[in-house]
């Protein structure tokens, strides 16, 4: 073969999308490992049992057993409440089933063969990211569907179902990139599930969904005022009914910018330490 002909075939042979370094292979292969995550996740029916069924049978839990004295008490609708804290409340233990789902693609090696592989060292934890991101709209979609049963309407036109799921994806993404970043850097014998619940309890009854924040002792208000659910909740409510946006909504980008920033590189980090663990 001379010469002109192996250069001609080495370029052939040479697919941008394989050099692991470029933007391209990161953007290519985050898609095709996007697109596994996704067929892994409805693959395991109790998981999307636990996404997908649970959270819209809780929420007409919360409007049957809560749903009068929460009306009586604030004067509205309860479910303006209800059916935005749901979509958070599902946004965040679908993450913790992600977490775990990682963890045990980490005690099997899995996540050490893909590692090892030609490919984007950042494309499986974003690809991790995209599968949120579809899980995300697919539940808050059917959640405000479920919502319409129990009262909730869009009473501020079309657009603000865009901007309800716009608020759901960047709450449920700054989430997943923490529970990402606490499930690759904590030993694999830590049990997360009890850890991460907890805390994701504490933010579900400490907001502005069950009751308005002067509802709680004054001491407390700041807290749940400011807590990443509350604005979150807040900005849902008034992109349905009607009310102020934008105080709360920058309260939702800050909180958002702020967690994906500092979780960043320390998952990063992290993954790579999991993945190369022995």
């Amino acid at each position: 073969m001379t010469t002109t002909a192996r250069v001609a075939t080495d370029r052939d042979t040479e697919d941008p999308a394989q050099s692991e370094g470029t933007l391209r292979a990161w953007a290519v292969q985050s898609m095709v490992l996007t697109g596994r995550q996704v067929l892994v996740l409805f693959r395991d029916r109790a998981t999307v049992l636990q996404i997908l069924v649970v959270p819209a049978l809780t929420m007409v839990m919360f409007k049957v057993v809560l749903g009068d004295a929460i009306g009586s008490a604030t004067g509205s609708n309860s479910a303006y409440g209800t059916v935005p804290l749901v979509i958070l409340v599902s946004a965040m233990f679908g993450s913790i089933a992600s977490g775990v789902r990682l963890n045990q693609e980490r005690a099997t090696g899995l996540l050490g063969r893909l590692y090892v592989l030609p490919i984007n060292r950042a494309a499986d934890l974003t690809s991790r990211l995209g599968c949120e991101v579809v899980r995300i709209v697919i539940t808050s979609v059917l959640l405000l569907i479920a919502g319409l049963g129990i009262g909730f309407r869009f009473t501020q036109g079309p657009l603000a179902v865009l901007g309800i799921l716009g608020v759901a994806l960047l709450f449920g993404l700054a989430f997943s990139t923490f529970v990402l970043t606490v499930s690759v850097s904590t030993r694999p014998s830590v049990t997360l599930v009890p850890l991460l619940s907890l805390f994701s309890s504490v933010l579900m009854f400490f907001n502005s969904g069950f009751s308005p924040v002067d509802a709680y002792p004054a001491w407390l208000q700041p807290i749940v005022e400011n807590q990443p659910m509350t604005p979150a909740i807040e900005v849902m409510r008034a992109m349905a009914s009607g009310g102020p946006i934008t105080a709360n909504l920058i309260k939702v980008i800050i909180w958002t910018v702020v967690v994906v920033v500092i979780c960043a590189v320390p998952a990063l980090r992290g993954y790579r330490k999991a993945a190369t663990a022995r």
